[in-house]
């Protein structure tokens, strides 16, 4: 299922877009508005993206990659791809020559987003360093290229399909993440029974609808968090009775509270 976003909304950014990479691994920070998509495009070189604030749509070589800020997505090297993002956020690619990349994917894939290589990147946005020059920062970067490199591969976060009974909900659910709908309604709907659509979600997503719709109120939350929201409006939103289970689901995917990542938000 690919997503069609409106022309009139949508705003075109030059795709970072060099012959010949500056160093053997050198960083672009940048600040998507919203609604903003760059051109298919392709490098010489590997490249890791990391965001803050909503998420980022990533097409690679015909295959669709929705990334929270938890996760990098890998780009290999002389990959096509494209990007979209539906809310404003900060990006930083990490771009790296291809005879430097040793256990790295294969082909594009997500990866774990930890705390030291949060850190790493902030430190050097806020220093703009986008070439390791001293010594020190040669180092963060052999420690950050280390970090991402042991990381666990997740292939996709949030799975979509074009299965004809699924297809149709997954884009409901996507439009309205508080939507309470069960899959036994949602089986009425589409003209199928509910266990026929519990074997597709297994055997097209990967996981359960119970699931795959978490991880959808999950990315919503991002974005109602990101804009001031307490916890608990956001609890409430997304139709939870209290805070509490609501904070474990977000911890369970992002691996702090949703009050922590408020806090680095600022």
């Amino acid at each position: 299922m690919k997503k069609k976003h409106s022309s009139q909304s949508r705003r075109l950014h030059p795709s970072f877009s060099v012959n010949a990479a500056p160093s053997d691994v050198f960083f672009n920070f940048d600040a998507f508005l919203p609604n903003t998509e760059t051109r298919i495009h392709s490098h010489p070189w590997a490249q890791v993206q990391l965001i803050r604030g909503g998420s980022l749509e990533i097409e690679a070589e015909g295959t669709r990659f929705l990334a929270p800020p938890h996760l990098a997505i890998w780009i290999p090297a002389n990959a096509t791809h494209c990007s979209f993002n539906r809310k404003p956020i900060e990006y930083c690619s990490i771009n790296i020559k291809d005879s430097l990349v040793r256990q790295f994917p294969q082909s594009t894939s997500l990866l774990k987003v930890t705390s030291i290589i949060l850190a790493i990147i902030e430190d050097f946005r806020q220093r703009d360093v986008e070439i390791a020059q001293q010594e020190k920062d040669k180092r963060l970067v052999q420690v950050l290229l280390d970090q991402l490199e042991s990381q666990q591969v997740e292939q996709h976060f949030l799975p979509t399909t074009d299965n004809k009974y699924l297809a149709p909900i997954l884009s409901a659910i996507e439009e309205d993440p508080a939507n309470p709908t069960s899959l036994g309604d949602w089986a009425e709907k589409v003209h199928t029974t509910e266990r026929t659509l519990a074997r597709y979600c297994l055997s097209e997503l990967g996981m359960s609808f119970t699931e795959w719709r978490l991880r959808v109120r999950y990315l919503h939350s991002l974005e109602l968090l990101r804009t001031g929201h307490s916890v608990k409006e956001v609890a409430l939103t997304l139709g939870y009775h209290q805070a509490s289970p609501f904070i474990s689901m977000f911890k369970k995917y992002s691996g702090q509270t949703p009050d922590q990542y408020k806090s680095r938000l600022l």
